[in-house]
């Protein structure tokens, strides 16, 4: 049966279930695309008892105190000289924080509004002064900086789906040596794990089995002097701090673990590059400079090329270390250590930061940042 325009009922009603619905559709894309609500978390790392402070972050970057929670372990009291040691899961349900005076690591599950922090699970790092911590999927390993008895290692444990962690048999794998490591993260693709090592130069590769066990590890010399924070782009290659070389360096990273360098000491022309983030859609680089209090912002090509943006895409207060972007990779939090203050900026299209918030009072030896 047709109307009297010539078309069927049928048809008519499908447009019209199209024009009724596009606004929604267009409406649920704006809505993702905006910067919604979330929090950013951060350990004390206090010696008497580790605890992690929870903010709620409001979509405009605005940060407001929402609660103490407890890791049940001990902190160091000082400074880890790590990247990585609160993790986030992809989702955000599960938070991981390390407690490097107890040699455990804390899984908190995360409240629906990510205000709130209960913990599921404490276990044992199978090794000394754990610093950093990385996800993928039901995956977890930690990375134990050891001491003047107790080498450095890696350890892995398998998530289950209330919280809870076991140790994965044979996951147990050693660093390079006596060394002072800084970060360990999977690959997007969770095939590699990565590791860092200060004092020695080397950056360490590991495989990981369809079981979740890690095997090597490979070593590989870094290009520029003291390899420190890191990060994987989305194509999966790799892009680390130089501390003393004050410059990011990045790397093609092969199935054996075999590093081959992409952009070799890419100066930013500041003191001290430590910590590194990379946006969510791979395009562009961020690393603080300690001893310059600033941020520099650089363009990542498609095959993993660095080009730096801005020597000085922002200036912070004293110390800046740990960096967080948020999901959505909008927001970019810093954690000034000389100020013992947390501050935000909104990420523009073109890389740019803008100052949009700073929360005071964060306690000294502080350590860890992640946001959602």
């Amino acid at each position: 049966m047709k109307t009297s325009n010539g078309k069927s009922p049928i048809i008519l009603s499908t447009l019209a279930f199209f024009v009724l619905t596009l606004p929604l559709v267009f409406a649920a894309t704006a809505k993702e695309d905006s910067t919604s609500k979330g929090a950013v978390f951060i350990m004390t790392n206090s010696a008497g008892g580790n605890s992690v402070l929870a903010y709620s972050r409001g979509a405009d970057g605005s940060l407001t105190f929402s609660g103490s929670f407890s890791t049940a372990g001990l902190g160091t009291g000082s400074g880890l000289g790590d990247q990585g040691g609160l993790a986030l899961s992809r989702g955000g349900r599960w938070l991981f924080a390390v407690n490097a005076g107890s040699n455990e690591l804390t899984v908190f599950r995360v409240s629906d509004e990510s205000t709130a922090l209960t913990i599921i699970d404490k276990v044992s790092t199978v090794g000394k002064t754990p610093i950093s911590v990385t996800i993928h999927k039901q995956l977890v390993y930690v990375l134990n900086a050891g001491d003047a008895v107790t080498p450095a290692n890696i350890a892995g444990f398998r998530l289950s789906e209330d919280g809870g962690l076991s140790p994965i048999p044979d996951s147990v794998q050693p660093l390079s040596g006596v060394t002072s490591p800084a970060q360990i993260s999977f690959n997007p693709h969770g095939t590699i794990l990565i590791v860092t090592e200060k004092t020695t130069n080397i950056i360490d590769a590991y495989t990981v089995d369809e079981d979740g066990v890690a095997a090597g590890p490979v070593f590989n010399v870094s290009h520029g002097t003291e390899p420190f924070g890191f990060a994987f782009d989305n194509r999966g290659n790799l892009i680390v701090s130089e501390a003393v070389s004050g410059a990011l360096s990045s790397y093609a990273v092969s199935e054996t673990g075999l590093l081959r360098t992409v952009s070799g000491s890419v100066a930013d022309g500041q003191k001290a590059a430590c910590w590194v983030v990379v946006t969510r859609n791979g395009h562009f680089a961020y690393t603080t400079n300690t001893a310059s209090g600033t941020i520099s912002s650089y363009a990542v090509g498609e095959g993993g090329a660095l080009k730096l943006l801005q020597s000085v895409a922002a200036t912070t207060h004293a110390g800046p270390i740990d960096m967080a972007l948020t999901r959505n990779s909008h927001l970019l939090y810093v954690f000034d250590t000389g100020t013992h203050e947390i501050q935000g900026f909104s990420v523009g299209a073109d890389g740019s930061l803008t100052g949009v918030s700073t929360v005071s009072g964060i306690p000294a030896g502080a350590a860890g940042l992640a946001a959602n």
